[in-house]
């Protein structure tokens, strides 16, 4: 498994181009926009897009989802059916947030805890972290010991839980019952800002750092 981080929309989201170095399908994570520049990614790593994964349903995360699906012919999968309301008020979060106007769509497939997502040789297992919002998940290659959490959690911090459907303690318990049990090692991509793993955040994040929780 390779991928590259390319940071799209004012809001500098990192989407994630991933790809199966054996047969070259690749996927890409929460593109939020600049389409151009994700399909360029595609072309110079000779790659064929093989689906578009979502983590959750806010516009810089989706908001050029239904465009690359409709320029190159592939599935939009993903977030939990809890997201669907963000999708379907994509306009006005369109409006809210200063983006470009973007249509409300529905993915061809919604997924739930437990669901396993094939690229090539490569198998993303699926997880349902709420908090941040009610459907969001989270991918993780095992094999590689990488995860592509979006905006659950993040290098030195947590999702924010100030929107309509989050919930701070769900965000708390997903992060520690379903992150944390994945191992220390495991590296992570955030929705925003640089990499880390969970070993780190475990001993220094000053929101579920583990002495937090001591008794």
């Amino acid at each position: 498994m390779k991928f590259q981080i390319i940071p799209v929309t004012p809001f500098q989201q990192n989407c994630s181009l991933i790809w199966c170095e054996q047969t070259r399908k690749a996927a890409v994570v929460d593109p939020g926009g600049d389409i151009d520049r994700i399909q360029t990614a595609i072309a110079e790593h000779g790659l064929t897009l093989d689906k578009i994964l979502l983590t959750h349903g806010h516009i810089d995360h989706v908001g050029g989802a239904a465009v690359l699906a409709k320029a190159t012919g592939v599935a939009i999968i993903g977030p939990h059916e809890a997201d669907s309301f963000w999708l379907e008020n994509l306009p006005m979060q369109s409006q809210k947030f200063g983006f470009p106007s973007v249509d409300k769509f529905v993915p061809a497939q919604f997924l739930d805890d437990g669901d396993t997502v094939e690229l090539g040789n490569i198998k993303l297992q699926v997880l349902h972290c709420p908090g941040h919002t009610p459907g969001h998940i989270v991918f993780v290659d095992t094999a590689a010991n990488m995860a592509w959490v979006g905006d659950v959690l993040f290098r030195g911090s947590i999702g924010r839980t100030d929107f309509p459907g989050s919930d701070h303690q769900a965000l708390l318990d997903s992060i520690r019952t379903k992150l944390w049990p994945l191992g220390e090692q495991v590296e992570f991509v955030p929705g925003h800002g640089p990499m880390s793993n969970f070993g780190d955040e475990r001993q220094h994040n000053p929101f579920v750092a583990d002495k937090l929780f001591e008794v």
